[in-house]
């Protein structure tokens, strides 16, 4: 007995100890940044576009495109992985066939993101045509995070108790009104946790925006899906490795990851509100 409590102490402790070093990873990565970048963030530096060869100016155009992408991302993997999930957890007949889909599912989820953005090229940029767009770039982004809402959502589902089900198709209600008046909502918060995670791999990718998407410089603001558009993670990658003045732009570079960083925060919060918000109208 005393044993089984000392190995379960010594469990939690090297949980407790894990969790620590990520956090303290993340602050550290944080307080790097902040020490780095905060003194090129200024108001012109968020509302101007690049000038003088991108040595100075402001990033702008980058904020808006990476705005852009990522919420067109965001609205094309959520309804499909949603749907998704709710047929291969409440119509699908489970068997060899689902078994598959799943298998397949978890391994998209591993395939590197630079291969998403080969397929974008091919595929929406050459074959359909659309070039190199906003659009091209959002179906890209939106295939590369379809797999991690799935799984989420999937997961979501399955965590309503079945006796909710059961209570409301004994009450004579269709399994459609069933799915979509109770298990969805029920299934909400851990919906929008996938989409948490996925937007944060969007908004940060750069190997399939590069391809399909993300412009060199462009100091104009896309008018139409059309258009292509400058993003944070390619701007950044462009500063470090490709600019014309590599260590006169290193401050912006710094400050440019810290934007991009708060961003996400940003936008991830947005979600975590909404969840919170859904959480507590469950309650009462």
């Amino acid at each position: 007995m005393r044993g089984r409590y000392f190995r379960q102490g010594l469990f939690f402790a090297v949980v407790r100890l894990a969790a620590f070093l990520i956090a303290a990873a993340l602050l550290g990565i944080i307080a790097f940044l902040l020490a780095n970048g905060i003194g090129a963030v200024s108001w012109e530096f968020l509302t101007a576009p690049p000038a003088d060869s991108m040595t100075k100016g402001g990033i702008w155009p980058a904020i808006v495109g990476t705005f852009y992408l990522t919420v067109g991302a965001i609205s094309v993997a959520l309804p499909l992985g949603v749907a998704s999930a709710v047929y291969l957890t409440e119509y699908a007949r489970q068997g060899f066939f689902i078994r598959l889909i799943r298998i397949g599912v978890n391994c998209l989820a591993g395939v590197p993101s630079v291969v998403f953005g080969l397929f974008g090229l091919g595929f929406f940029v050459v074959f359909l045509k659309f070039g190199s767009s906003i659009l091209a770039g959002s179906l890209t982004l939106g295939i590369m995070i379809l797999p991690t809402i799935i799984g989420a959502a999937e997961e979501a589902l399955k965590a309503v108790p079945q006796t909710f089900r059961e209570a409301s198709l004994a009450l004579g209600v269709s399994k459609w009104r069933t799915i979509s008046r109770i298990v969805l909502p029920s299934a909400l918060p851990g919906i929008l946790t996938g989409s948490i995670l996925g937007i944060g791999r969007a908004a940060g990718e750069t190997a399939p925006i590069m391809f399909t998407a993300a412009a060199f410089f462009t100091a104009a603001l896309p008018k139409s899906l059309f258009d292509e558009v400058m993003a944070l993670p390619y701007h950044i990658y462009v500063l470090a490795t490709a600019g014309t003045h590599i260590e006169q732009t290193r401050p912006l570079q710094y400050g440019t990851a810290l934007v991009l960083i708060a961003l996400v925060l940003g936008i991830d919060l947005v979600a975590i509100v909404l969840r919170g918000m859904v959480r507590r109208k469950k309650r009462w």
